[in-house]
């Protein structure tokens, strides 16, 4: 297939510029698995769509303060969004200014903190912060949320708690796992009242999660690599809830990368390491049976992902729907949930 069959029109007003006052207040989109029905509802209703056989997946990532202003020793200003951490004072990042600084440039950041960097790998800019503080406690004190580029305003105090989920453990993101932003801690409670198990895996979201394709065959499509960590325990809940009867449900895209990565030998397997995983419409899903998902930006690799997922023409609809019916788009908008899709 080509980009161009992903693309669709949206309504600049149905991009979600602000969370809602409520995690859990978004709609809830519902595509059945054997059929095209369609059902709007609310996102607390997913409660009643879940069995106690079940079981839920969620990403345990932390987004970091990542975006980061400053100035070389020229006095130009520099942006900086970290893309990953190496250690406790290197990363890798993009750097926007006016030009491009050399190998051993200094940069200084707000409230005094300084970077030095050291060269470049690829379009990346390799960094070392310099001082007695760790890069862990210079985020802390300057950094930024690194809100999308679709949300068309600067960083606010609230976002600090709403672009992260109430389960984030694990830190390295630099984007959040945006379908895990409608659970707050009554419907995390409610769901183990029921008795559906839960289950975590890491992937650090990293910014290529909102990198265009730019080839129109997707088979000359480079993926960007991110860190994941599928533990051996969330592969034994994995076969208990297999042997069971219930289902694997993936709360989020980067859920289903990460647990679809860890079964490419055809079987699930506790993994760890880097993965470029580009799934598309004919992609055979080895782990996954249903998942909860935001909508995403037109020509993406995460809207191929969903697509391969529930079917091509299903999902093309369900995109012309909930563009009728008004439903908020991208990162603070509202969910749906898929089965995958039984032809």
């Amino acid at each position: 297939m080509k980009k161009s069959d992903f693309n669709y029109d949206l309504p600049d007003e149905l991009i979600a510029q602000q969370p809602l006052a409520e995690r859990s207040a978004s709609r809830l989109l519902c595509l059945d698995g054997s059929s095209d029905a369609i059902d709007d509802r609310q996102f607390t209703d997913l409660l009643a769509l879940l069995n106690a056989d079940d079981l839920l997946v969620l990403n345990n990532t932390k987004v970091i303060p990542a975006r980061l202003f400053g100035h070389k020793q020229s006095g130009g200003k520099v942006e900086i969004l970290i893309e990953r951490v190496l250690n406790d004072r290197e990363v890798l990042a993009h750097m926007r200014s006016s030009k491009s600084p050399k190998p051993g440039a200094i940069i200084s950041l707000d409230a005094g903190f300084q970077c030095e960097l050291l060269g470049r790998e690829d379009d990346l800019f390799h960094l070392r912060f310099l001082g007695e503080q760790t890069l862990e406690e210079i985020l802390e004190a300057v950094g930024h949320m690194p809100l999308p580029p679709y949300i068309d305003r600067t960083d606010n105090e609230n976002d600090q708690s709403r672009y992260q989920t109430v389960f984030a453990e694990q830190s390295g993101a630099v984007a959040a796992p945006t379908a895990g932003l409608h659970f707050d801690d009554a419907m995390m409670a409610k769901i183990k009242a029921k008795g559906v198990q839960i289950a975590f895996v890491t992937l650090h979201v990293a910014s290529g999660t909102f990198r265009p394709v730019k080839v129109d065959n997707l088979a000359e499509h480079i993926m960007h690599k991110e860190f994941f960590d599928v533990p051996s325990n969330t592969v034994h809940a994995v076969q208990s809830t297999k042997a069971k009867g219930g289902r694997v449900i993936a709360i989020g895209t980067t859920a289903v990368r990460s647990l679809e990565s860890a079964s490419q030998s055809g079987e699930l397997q506790a993994s760890c390491g880097d993965t470029n995983l580009f799934i598309t419409p004919g992609y055979t899903f080895k782990t996954v049976d249903a998942m909860v998902t935001n909508f995403h930006l037109p020509e993406s690799t995460l809207l191929m992902l969903v697509s391969a997922f529930s079917g091509y023409e299903r999902i093309k609809k369900v995109y012309q729907h909930a563009i009728a019916e008004k439903y908020r788009f991208f990162s603070y908008g509202d969910a749906m949930f898929l089965q995958r899709f039984k032809a």
